[in-house]
């Protein structure tokens, strides 16, 4: 005689946390693209996924190189849990060389991913019941973080006058008893775009005045697009030793699942990251740390230079093909490889509006409900991280079916 066995008993913060939408309509874009309807062969049309936040571009070839020399020499051991020396030069001179900004590799703590970092940085910072205020809308994970480690978010409304992003009197207004800080992307997932660097400066002196911690996820900044006539993206660093900034090898240098990424602290909290990550992590890979610092070479800088050109150019091919369909993109993006557009022309709810595009267009984009509660129902999210090609035929079969 069997007896079932008795649930478990899940903690409390695990209900805590919002299913990642953006994963249920993958399972559906691949359910239906292994359907007779996305079939050549049975007279069907494959599957075009826009709705992926991953570069379609790989590691640099001096990167991949390195790691297999890596691999062959046996070079697998734990590295320092802050990171390997060399990697932390390298991650130093290029933010004097593409920055113009002198760090210490002292302030370097290399990470598994950006995820990592973040993990880090709340558990270091967050007591039960603090708040950070984060823009809605924002990449969801960024909130999960904080209510992992305890605190909560609030997410303050953020439209197309702000560039869906905080601005200094927004934060000032929300500011409370039980805020601890801000938490900023710039450039921005879900939108592409961001802060504008005086903003910045504004916001992080709000935050500083009334004691609080600011955090920039800079994972996309490498990726910020040539604006002409405007002044070139700067990484907010330049504002104090205070902020603390995370930035990640998945983006502009292709290395998604490498798993690797950093941190850039104040002096004095690196010692606290540093002995989570010891207890956490141990290290993150030895083989990628290492391999990574072949990411600096003049050779695989040139080449994630010219894939962020490509990449502006698909913005700029994107772009005017969504207006003309009635897909409004109310900001443009300078950054990333994302478009954030409007589809109440089309649908009520984007999640209904992607759904049926995967189901009619056979093309999966983003629908906006992972990205907070304001507006983000009204909005879905483009990915053009995938080749030109795709992209033009995802956009002719959008048109036909929207316009006939």
């Amino acid at each position: 005689m069997s007896c079932d066995p008795e649930p478990l008993r899940l903690a409390q913060r695990v209900a805590a946390i919002e299913p990642f939408w953006v994963m249920e309509c993958a399972k559906t874009a691949d359910r239906i693209a292994r359907s007779p309807a996305c079939d050549p062969a049975r007279g069907g049309t494959p599957m075009i996924y826009l709705n992926i936040g991953e570069p379609d571009f790989t590691a640099p070839l001096r990167v991949q190189a390195a790691a297999q020399r890596c691999i062959e020499a046996g070079r697998t051991q734990y590295t320092q849990a802050t990171g390997h020396p060399a990697l932390r030069e390298a991650i130093a001179g290029w933010y004097r060389s593409r920055w113009n900004l002198s760090v210490d590799p002292a302030r370097i703590v290399v990470t598994a991913g950006a995820s990592a970092a973040l993990q880090l940085l709340t558990l270091a910072l967050v007591e039960p019941g603090d708040e950070f205020l984060m823009p809605d809308p924002c990449y969801p994970c960024n909130r999960h973080f904080v209510s992992a480690a305890g605190g909560q978010s609030r997410l303050l409304p953020a439209g197309a006058a702000q560039r869906f992003q905080l601005d200094a009197a927004s934060v000032t207004s929300a500011w409370g008893a039980a805020t601890r800080g801000v938490m900023l992307a710039s450039p921005s997932n879900p939108t592409g775009t961001s802060v504008p660097f005086d903003e910045m400066a504004r916001i992080v002196a709000a935050v500083r005045q009334r004691g609080g911690v600011s955090i920039v996820d800079e994972i996309y900044l490498g990726l910020s697009f040539d604006r002409p006539g405007e002044p070139a993206a700067r990484s907010a660093l330049v504002l104090g030793e205070d902020l603390l900034v995370v930035n990640s090898f998945s983006k502009y240098f292709g290395m998604t699942g490498w798993r690797l990424g950093w941190l850039v602290l104040p002096p004095q909290l690196v010692p606290a990251v540093e002995k989570l990550a010891q207890n956490l992590y141990i290290c993150a890979s030895s083989i990628a740390q290492q391999a990574a610092v072949a990411c600096f070479h003049p050779d695989s800088l040139a080449e994630c230079e010219r894939r962020r050109a490509e990449f502006q150019a698909r913005r700029d091919f994107v772009l005017p093909r969504l207006e003309a369909m009635g897909l409004p993109v109310p900001v443009q993006p300078d950054g990333a490889f994302y478009v954030w557009f409007d589809t109440r022309r089309f649908a009520a709810d984007s999640w209904d509006f992607c759904f049926d595009m995967m189901e009619r267009a056979h093309v999966a984009l983003t629908p906006g409900r992972d990205f907070g509660q304001a507006e983000t129902r009204h909005f879905a999210r483009l990915s053009f991280a995938t080749a030109a090609s795709a992209l033009d035929e995802a956009l002719t079969r959008l048109a036909r079916v929207l316009n006939g």
